[in-house]
């Protein structure tokens, strides 16, 4: 893939969105993590668990991408990617269980450790829109985790407000999982024909899409049946 070719961009503009999508609420993590430490720590804390976080986020990640090599990990990881882009759309995350460090190392391992965890999904994602590109890999990390802290406030008050953005990082995900499942080599066949394989694709946002989107509907609607039972 050339650094010049729309591709190339293509690929990591949908990088970046996947990275703000799925780590947006990280950013709260990090807070939550530094809230008991005084005001002169909490910067550093919050720059170096960043950069533990970062490190170890890459390195999974290019992990992640040489893994996806091996025959039939594709297939699993874009299957995989399809239930991430299902929850996406239709759980909503909390962070109570996320302890306030009491000095700066703490904290600071706390956000590692925490950033860990919940990066799977993230690296997962990355890792298949990639296309085993690693260049891609470093450069969406260091144009979204910026962003992701620094912004975290925003990007969250930016999906509260326009919902539709929820939306689109979770058909970008389903169209990075598309891709996957028809870039597997023993299922290459069945999609050698252009009209197969970009209906594939499409068909999978949609549907994914679709169940998500209604499967939320009708969680919102079920506390107001209850009240309205009782």
């Amino acid at each position: 893939m050339d650094l010049f070719s729309p591709e190339f961009w293509t690929v990591l503009l949908s990088i970046v969105i996947i990275d703000l999508v799925l780590a947006g609420d990280n950013a709260i993590v990090i807070g939550l993590a530094a809230r008991n430490l005084p005001k002169h720590q909490q910067k550093k804390a919050v720059i170096w668990g960043t950069v533990g976080a970062v490190v170890i986020r890459a390195m999974a990640t290019i992990f992640v991408v040489w893994l996806l090599k091996i025959p039939g990990l594709l297939l699993v990881g874009g299957l995989l990617l399809i239930w991430i882009a299902y929850k996406l759309l239709v759980e909503e995350k909390g962070h109570d269980d996320i302890e306030a460090g009491g000095s700066l190392w703490e904290a600071v391992r706390t956000i590692i450790i925490a950033d860990a965890l919940m990066g799977l999904d993230n690296v997962l994602a990355v890792a298949g829109a990639a296309h085993g590109h690693f260049l891609l890999v470093i450069l969406g990390l260091l144009i979204s985790v910026p962003i992701m802290v620094w912004g975290s406030t925003l990007i969250l008050k930016w999906i509260e407000r326009f919902p539709i953005i929820i939306t689109i990082g979770a058909g970008i995900l389903a169209w990075t999982a598309s891709k996957m499942i028809v870039d597997e080599p023993f299922l290459k066949g069945y999609f050698a024909n252009p009209v197969i394989k970009y209906g594939f694709e499409l068909l999978l946002v949609a549907a994914v899409i679709a169940i998500g989107t209604q499967k939320k509907r009708k969680a919102a609607k079920k506390p107001h049946l209850k009240v309205a039972n009782e």
